[in-house]
């Protein structure tokens, strides 16, 4: 069996499977030494048909169907390009785009030339640019138009590139991407990857430390996804919509990777500037989008909107990147009469554990172990705990190690030895395994704390409060105290009903006092505006428990900010 029948037995069998158990117990990853996905797959297989790759619309009007043939030769093209100027197999280059067509063209092309990819937001600083650059030790940059002016102000790091490529303008010191289009659209590779060899470096999320440099590889990522693929429910056909930006690892997890490997179309939607909730739900509609994978935040932003209002064509609806509160998943589902199903996954890997179609959703449960994974609670000594006992998340490596697992860190290389110990790849996370099998997500390690001894999750916290009406969104954080050591309190994001004022804050301790436990009851609220992100929206808690560290410090109250004594009347 070559290597492409190896890929596309293992594919078929996930698509082709009828239940989770049957997936978990027969599903084994394609044994490959080499394998070029952008060579022997895409353009072997899909590339042959007319079928639609990317349905592209955005908000100037634009409606493009892109073909997976036509796909095919445009990155043959800029392959050649990219060889023409004198890149080869190791040679990194940075993407700072938003959702274009000509992100996938590179993505591809990349690939075949054996140039490893790193995305990047959009919403980066120029610092931030200069800090990837660097670390990531970049020979080729490519972006467009609207960025140009933050990219130049990187300054003198740029001057050490061996390309600068731009699309839609010229500049001074800068190719024009459409001189890709005078190379033909045939594309030969000397070189063989090796399924080793680096695809992929992302720069994590940073939610509680500086970003880390993940490496994936030309096997961890293309066929890893595989999982991710079965975890969404794609079928060949779909309109497949995953709403994510280019830069975060979860764009080429089921944009590019889950779509393609299932043949199913990507709809892209390049919107201007601020999420538009309305905007989208009707772009999901009008154009009859079948599946749809959306992070929590986006999920709650929806919610914001009457969901029965609009005549949907989906069948599949998940949700990635966060854990997703119990109270969202109740409330979609009494307006569109679908569960969303809960997938857990990491930059450092694809999906690992989820709600896998056909089964039994149990709101606020991650799911369970994805075929391909072997996924346990284990305790401080790295022994599994068993049901019903919290632990730390780990992936089994060893004696086998799940292809959608990242090869390492890169930067800080010392962090390997912190979450490979022994057989174990350790999440970062903490959970709870029931007897069934499901995780139940309780936080990261470095955000859950102690309040009088008992153990305080701030998501479970946060869960509890999204079944407020008044409350859109919220983090919840140890705020210091001179009795319990710390106590919680919730920085809260009102709906565009409400206004802050004590009458509210007195509405939503009464809410507090009716729903969760005196334990972890928050004593402190403040309302806020926004709260701290990454750039692939995760709250940052780590900013809002030095901001209140240093509140409690200085002895003084914060603008908007309420205690339950304030109230004890």
């Amino acid at each position: 069996m070559n290597a492409l029948e190896s890929f596309l037995k293992s594919r078929d069998f996930l698509l082709n499977s009828e239940s989770y158990d049957e997936a978990k117990s027969g599903f084994s990853w394609p044994k490959l030494t080499e394998f070029n996905w952008a060579i022997d797959y895409f353009d072997r297989v899909v590339g042959q048909t007319d079928r639609t790759a990317i349905f592209y619309v955005d908000d100037k009007g634009v409606e493009e169907r892109v073909s997976y043939r036509k796909l095919m030769d445009r990155s043959n093209q800029v392959a050649n390009f990219l060889k023409d100027l004198g890149f080869g197999k190791g040679d990194r280059i940075l993407l700072i785009l938003q959702n274009r067509v000509e992100i996938f063209e590179l993505f591809l092309a990349a690939m075949k030339v054996g140039c490893p990819i790193i995305p990047a937001s959009t919403l980066l600083s120029s610092s931030d640019i200069e800090d990837r650059i660097i670390r990531g030790r970049v020979k080729c940059i490519v972006t467009e138009e609207e960025l140009l002016r933050k990219v130049d102000l990187v300054g003198q790091p740029l001057k050490y590139l061996k390309s600068k490529i731009l699309i839609g303008a010229s500049s001074d010191g800068w190719l024009n991407f459409n001189s890709s289009y005078d190379f033909p659209s045939k594309f030969k590779s000397e070189e063989r990857p090796l399924l080793s060899d680096e695809l992929l470096i992302y720069f994590t999320s940073g939610t509680t430390a500086k970003p880390k440099l993940v490496q994936h590889t030309y096997g961890s990522y293309p066929i890893g996804h595989l999982t991710t693929m079965y975890w969404i429910g794609l079928k060949k056909g779909d309109l497949h919509y995953n709403i994510s930006a280019p830069g975060w690892a979860k764009h080429a997890w089921s944009t590019i990777f889950a779509a393609w490997n299932a043949e199913a179309t990507s709809f892209v939607y390049n919107y201007v500037g601020k999420f538009d909730s309305k905007r989208t739900l009707e772009r999901i509609a009008k154009h009859e989008v079948t599946t749809l994978c959306a992070p929590p935040t986006v999920w709650r932003l929806f919610l914001l909107e009457d969901l029965t209002k609009y005549s949907f064509s989906l069948r599949e609806v998940v949700s990635a990147g966060e854990p997703l509160n119990p109270e969202i998943i109740e409330r979609v589902k009494k307006q569109i009469g679908i569960s969303i199903r809960e997938g857990y996954g990491q930059t450092e890997t694809t999906l690992q554990v989820g709600t896998f179609p056909g089964m039994s959703v149990k709101p606020g449960s991650m799911g369970v172990e994805s075929p391909g994974f072997t996924v346990e609670v284990v305790d401080d000594t790295y022994k599994p705990v068993g049901e019903g006992r919290e632990g730390a998340i780990a992936i089994q490596v060893a004696p086998q190690r799940p292809l959608g697992l990242m090869t390492k860190y890169i930067d800080p290389p010392e962090k390997n030895r912190e979450v490979f110990v022994g057989q174990w790849y350790l999440t970062g996370d903490l959970a709870v395994k029931d007897k069934e099998g499901y995780f139940w997500f309780i936080g990261r390690t470095d955000d859950v704390f102690k309040s009088s001894d008992y153990r305080i999750s701030p998501f479970e916290i946060e869960s509890e409060l999204l079944a407020c009406d008044m409350i859109a969104e919220s983090a919840v954080v140890p705020s210091p105290d001179r009795l319990k050591g710390f106590v919680p309190k919730a920085f809260i994001i009102l709906k565009p009903t409400c206004k802050s004022s004590p009458e509210t804050a007195l509405e939503i301790f009464s809410f507090i006092r009716r729903r969760i436990a005196p334990y972890k009851r928050p004593r402190i609220i403040q309302f806020v505006s926004e709260l701290p992100k990454t750039i692939s929206g995760k709250i940052r808690r780590v900013e809002l428990r030095k901001q209140e560290y240093e509140l409690k410090e200085r002895g003084t109250r914060g603008e908007d900010e309420y205690f339950e004594s304030d109230f004890k009347a």
